[in-house]
């Protein structure tokens, strides 16, 4: 009886942001389902190192998104900013991992389509995640079309709010107006007693944290790290 159960697909994707392998060991013991590897989570995740992605690559068995984000502040690049990304993606794309997580805007606030276009392009055949600069777009809506159009995968979004509890009523409207073109990947401020409320109210089959609000980015705690982890898996169920 359990067997089956366990072979049974999760009702919920847990995805969890690491910057070392020895979160992101942890996560996938904790029953992650994948990682969005950076550093420096304090300041929004910046790109790993090449050999940070390796080490983890070798040593998990889950997905890996690695996020690809040149410096921390906005998300509006100069050229030599731009063709550092560039040059990010298509250097990860021979990491054996299965996604990058990018994100570029306009000075006037929408989502910078001809850089997302070829963000997707150089990244291909691997996934793209459209990341939180979607959270800084004049308007929502108009910005998920954008993207949608770019052939990016998902959007990781707390619905324009502090935090994916605050955005969940927008967070649902979201994932309506996407249907089945691109996912909507709630993150922001989830941790275990709020995100089976959030995936429930948004209607999100997939879930992103990083945990910070819970253990700081900073602790070396990593037994308290991945009991967060398995608590938030608890509470989506598996």
């Amino acid at each position: 009886m359990s067997d089956s159960i366990h072979d049974m697909p999760r009702k919920f994707l847990l995805e969890i942001a690491v910057a070392s392998l020895e979160r992101a060991l942890a996560a996938e013991r904790a029953g992650a389902d994948r990682l969005e590897l950076c550093v420096e989570l304090e300041a929004g995740g910046l790109t790993p190192s090449l050999h940070l992605i390796r080490q983890v690559r070798s040593a998990m068995k889950i997905p890996i998104h690695v996020l690809v984000r040149p410096r921390p502040g906005n998300f509006v690049y100069t050229s030599a900013e731009f063709a550092r990304m560039k040059a990010d993606v298509a250097a990860i794309r021979n990491e054996n991992v299965q996604g990058v997580v990018i994100g570029a805007l306009l000075p006037n606030g929408s989502v910078d389509k001809m850089r997302t276009l070829e963000l997707v392009a150089l990244a291909s055949p691997m996934q793209v995640t459209f990341h939180r600069a979607f959270d800084q777009t004049r308007d929502l809506a108009a910005a998920l079309e954008d993207i949608a159009l770019t052939g990016a995968q998902r959007i990781l979004t707390s619905g324009g709010s502090s935090d994916s509890q605050n955005g969940a009523s927008i967070l649902r409207s979201l994932i309506e107006q996407a249907g089945n073109r691109i996912t909507i990947l709630p993150g922001g401020g989830l941790h275990a007693h709020n995100i089976a409320a959030v995936a429930r109210a948004s209607g999100a089959r997939e879930l992103h944290t990083g945990l910070g609000g819970v253990i700081p980015y900073a602790s070396q705690d990593i037994p308290a790290f991945e009991s967060a982890v398995r608590d938030c898996r608890a509470s989506l169920g598996g």
